[in-house]
């Protein structure tokens, strides 16, 4: 679960060539890129006002504007400030994977050049379908928008995707990584791999359950039509996350259905969508 970390400043310079802005909700940045008059921009946060304020204060101190934005990916709080920054700097080239008419799109391994940073773009699904990382070749780090955080674990929509992914984003640098939420994280490779192996002894736990003859003695027998051969998710849930808070275990369930629904498509594991119980093959 995501500790409780103090808020992070409004702007921040990280290295020679990267400036974090808040980019809206706490702990979600954007961040400028380079060091010449032109400069790069991954995200726009949410749209909120407060952000392209700072993001103007920050130019105007570097002598300095904003020559292509890069979206990570389509959720609101990557590219709400979209409208904001065109209005005030309308020349601004706007990128995105699977981009819509007023965008121009991205290609895996397409490269953005201003002075002091080269951006490679790499296509990374798993959070999102159209999500797209950043290897920054002359720190060999990596932005990695929401597929890996500062702090916490990330969401994901594909579960084998994302693993793929994360895979893949392990060989592609070796220092720092830029993620768009939370402080930068000075191992980055390190980090992928420790959601890796997080989201392996999750699988883990799952499988362990299924192949579990009966529920655990403390489980609620309430339910008398209950098929001891099969368990709901939220039965799963209720067995790795007991020790954490039931407001949770709505969250946690869509994790394991992401696992289920992996083990489904590797011949693992079998659901039936009458009794939603699920058994391992």
């Amino acid at each position: 679960m995501n500790p409780q970390l103090p808020p992070l400043p409004e702007t921040e310079r990280l290295s020679a060539s990267v400036i974090r802005i808040l980019g809206g909700n706490p702990g979600k940045f954007t961040l400028q890129v380079g060091r010449g008059p032109r400069r790069l921009l991954i995200d726009t946060g949410d749209g909120r006002p407060s952000w392209i304020q700072s993001l103007k204060n920050v130019l105007m101190s570097e002598h300095a504007s904003v020559d292509s934005v890069i979206l990570t990916h389509w959720h609101p709080d990557h590219v709400g400030g979209v409208k904001d920054l065109l209005k005030s700097s309308p020349g601004t080239r706007v990128y995105k994977n699977s981009a819509d008419d007023s965008q121009l799109d991205i290609e895996d391994g397409q490269r953005f050049r201003v002075e002091g940073a080269t951006l490679r773009a790499f296509h990374s699904p798993g959070h999102t379908t159209d999500h797209m990382a950043l290897v920054f070749e002359e720190e060999d780090a990596m932005f990695t928008g929401d597929n890996v955080l500062g702090h916490g674990t990330a969401v994901f929509e594909d579960l084998a995707n994302y693993l793929s992914s994360l895979e893949m984003m392990s060989h592609q640098f070796s220092g720092r990584a830029y993620p768009g939420h939370g402080p930068a994280i000075e191992d980055g490779p390190a980090r992928v791999l420790e959601y890796i192996q997080h989201r392996s002894d999750r699988e883990n736990q799952v499988i362990q359950v299924l192949k579990s003859a009966k529920p655990p003695p403390d489980m609620e027998q309430a339910d008398e039509s209950r098929d001891l051969a099969g368990w709901t998710p939220m039965e799963i849930v209720k067995v790795i996350y007991q020790d954490v808070s039931e407001d949770l275990h709505l969250a946690a369930e869509r994790g394991v259905l992401q696992v289920l629904w992996k083990l489904q498509k590797e011949g693992r594991a079998l659901g039936d969508s009458t009794s939603n119980k699920w058994r391992f093959m």
